[in-house]
């Protein structure tokens, strides 16, 4: 059962108190391998233990002042802390502390965007062995092609959401990386085993050269990433508002009680959630065109890049945690009507199996253009008439020189589609 959506979490992963809370942990961090390495005496990191804190409102009153944030954490902290406070960010630059802190919370979101895709594969996997054997036409081109099953449209989906756990885990693996290697990445004023110290802290490992900054390719794979995840859902979403439209009918969005779709049309029934995620999914290609942009910078950093994904990494991550907090409750609760796929099935008198007609006349020996030509001139007749495709087929003399009434009545059944469903499932342990 899906539990109700809150944005709590993934909310409070990038509120203004973690991030400083994650800032002091890297301070706090360096302070500790400094201590290792006879710097800072062990009384001034006791104290600096104890005391370091700070409010984010007595921090955003020092920015005011100062118009710099990380001066304006530091001295925050410094006032909690006392004469002790001179060890704090001592050879680091604030690009040490912010990008450090920011791969933690990167990370924090992106494990938890993990445990949803793994929860809406459990959902998916459900449905699809739920419909293992539901029968439904093939569509290519949006025209009925031949007949494949529900289950297997939602075992198509669980692959890609597979795919997209691995990318996820990936892009995670990259983004995982701290650096505290000083103003250009020499590590002319702090020794690398402080950076080493703080990363296996943080549980992030330390980039293997860096400049002021951690580079912006690592956050731009995590942000195409979280696109790619995005224009799945966007994909499967689409499919579902196409198989609930009222000619077709053969999937729809639980419509609750209450709910209204329509203030003019009593009787409308919109796929109103399917089409927001198909929406939103706009919105994180475009954050990942900005991430992509950010990639560039002048030589050892620019502050080009800061703006943006205050804003577009904290969206991304809410987005798309949301997005697949809602498909799967969509999946959950789809309402499924074989009946009407049986129906749609049948809408085209028997054309499906035209393929099937071809192949047994060019097993019987006739070339297959000959073979094409026969088959296609009676299913046109009956896509133009709507004349049953077998009758015509058994009326055409010259298909009936080559096959048998018998031959062509075996050619038009359902099961000959289903014979290695089950292979395919087996691929999944299914």
């Amino acid at each position: 059962m899906i539990d109700r959506y809150t944005l709590s979490e993934m909310k409070a992963i990038w509120s203004q108190e973690n991030k400083y809370r994650k800032w002091l942990d890297v301070e706090i961090g360096a302070c500790e391998a400094m201590n290792q390495l006879g710097i800072v005496p062990d009384d001034a990191l006791r104290e600096i233990k104890e005391k370091a804190d700070f409010t984010v409102a007595r921090i955003e009153e020092i920015e005011e002042i100062t118009n710099h944030d990380v001066i304006a954490f530091t001295t925050c902290v410094a006032e909690y802390v006392g004469e002790a406070s001179k060890y704090i960010h001592l050879g680091l630059t604030s690009s040490d502390v912010v990008d450090t802190a920011l791969a933690v919370q990167i990370k924090e979101a992106g494990e938890k965007i993990v445990s949803r895709l793994e929860k809406l594969n459990q959902v998916l996997l459900d449905q699809a062995k739920k419909h293992r054997y539901t029968i439904m036409i093939g569509r290519t081109h949006g025209i009925h092609a031949e007949p494949t099953t529900f289950g297997l449209k939602m075992l198509l989906w669980v692959a890609e959401n597979e795919r997209n756990i691995d990318r996820m885990k990936h892009a995670l693996d990259t983004i995982s990386a701290g650096k505290i290697s000083g103003a250009v990445g020499t590590y002319a004023n702090i020794d690398p085993f402080i950076e080493e110290y703080v990363c296996k802290k943080l549980g992030l490992t330390p980039a293997r050269v860096s400049t002021q900054i951690l580079q912006r390719d690592r956050h731009a794979e995590f942000m195409t990433t979280l696109a790619v995840i995005g224009s799945s859902l966007e994909k499967f979403a689409t499919e579902i508002r196409s198989l609930q439209r009222t000619d077709i009918l053969e999937a729809e969005e639980y419509f609750k009680k209450g709910q209204k779709g329509s203030s003019a049309m009593p009787h409308k029934r919109n796929p109103i959630t399917t089409e927001r995620i198909s929406g939103m999914a706009r919105l994180l290609r475009g954050n990942a065109l900005a991430a992509m942009e950010n990639v560039s910078l002048w030589h050892e950093r620019d502050i080009s890049h800061s703006s943006v994904e205050r804003v577009i990494i904290p969206d991304s991550t809410i987005t798309l945690d949301y997005m697949l907090y809602k498909f799967a409750d969509i999946m959950e609760n789809l309402i499924v009507y074989p009946e009407n796929m049986k129906k749609n099935l049948d809408r085209t008198h028997g054309l499906i199996f035209s393929q099937r007609v071809l192949l047994k006349l060019v097993d019987q020996g006739l070339s297959r253009e000959r073979a094409y030509e026969l088959v296609q001139r009676n299913a046109m007749q009956s896509w133009s008439t709507g004349d049953d495709f077998r009758q015509l087929l058994l009326a055409d003399s010259d298909v009936m020189s080559s096959l048998t009434e018998k031959e062509i009545a075996g050619l038009f059944d359902y099961s000959y589609h289903l014979q290695h469903v089950d292979d395919i499932f087996k691929r999944f342990g299914l």
